[in-house]
């Protein structure tokens, strides 16, 4: 089960995993397509399922708990329970205290801290019956250097809750035997998120592709659910102890100078 899995990096996770043969559930609001973002639960699903796998496309705004939990039955009832739940979905906005509105900072508390327990809350009788039960989280390590709170403090303190929720799960549910980790990019990916945020086509030239966590995503989730749990992971760090150190394919362009991502020294 991935949430936020219509475009991006939750997307390229699906389609990694459905190469496998995986089944996939997608868990996202985009039902109609947004020109500026592109792609619906139901094209990604239909990626997903062309690549290999077998997908489920459930409509889940991840701020409401009924919606949680009926894609959680929803996946349950169709594959008849969850191995694996990846948090993906998120919400962001670089803005300074002074800027940052009411809306924008309950929004990002309500999808990336809110939501995120209450996806995984929902999962875990589930996971508790699962294969080599796996949480992994799109956050960062937890960097207490004051510049990366500095210009976005709303921002910020969501990311790293996702991570201290990762550290708790790991050490909740370590004796149920079920991992949860995070796993964050070294560099800026290039996504729609980017573009339309961040910098656009110079920053996105400057960045790697989505399939670099996608990859490295796919290396954590195969791993001992008992052993591999509790990191705060960079897609770098995981590709490297497989022994995959030149990277330059996943650039967007080839030999550019790559953009380090948010909370990266």
């Amino acid at each position: 089960m991935i949430t936020g899995a219509t475009r991006g990096i939750g997307k390229a996770m699906g389609l990694r995993l459905a190469r496998e043969g995986a089944n996939i559930v997608i868990a996202a609001k985009s039902v109609e397509e947004n020109p500026k973002l592109g792609g619906t639960i139901f094209s990604a699903a239909a990626e997903m399922e062309a690549a290999g796998g077998k997908a489920l496309a459930v409509v889940c705004d991840i701020r409401f708990d009924d919606q949680i939990q009926n894609v959680v039955d929803k996946a349950a009832e169709a594959f008849g329970g969850i191995d694996i739940l990846i948090n993906n979905a998120s919400a962001i906005s670089l803005t300074t205290t002074e800027k940052t509105e009411a809306k924008r900072f309950d929004l990002m508390h309500d999808i990336n801290v809110r939501g995120t327990f209450m996806v995984t809350k929902a999962c875990i009788p589930w996971l508790l019956k699962g294969k080599n039960p796996h949480i992994l989280t799109l956050s960062p390590p937890v960097n207490l250097d004051p510049k990366w709170l500095a210009g976005h403090v709303a921002y910020t303190i969501t990311k790293y809750n996702m991570s201290m929720m990762t550290l708790g799960w790991a050490r909740e549910l370590k004796e149920a035997g079920i991992a949860a980790n995070s796993l964050w990019p070294r560099t800026t990916i290039d996504t729609a998120a980017v573009r339309n945020l961040l910098g656009g086509q110079m920053l996105a030239n400057m960045s790697r592709t989505p399939e670099i966590l996608a990859d490295a995503a796919y290396y954590i989730l195969n791993k001992s659910a008992a052993t591999c749990t509790g990191n705060l992971f960079l897609d770098e760090q995981v590709l490297a102890a497989e022994g995959i150190t030149d990277l330059s394919s996943y650039s967007v362009v080839p030999g550019a100078q790559l953009y380090t991502d948010l909370f990266v020294d």
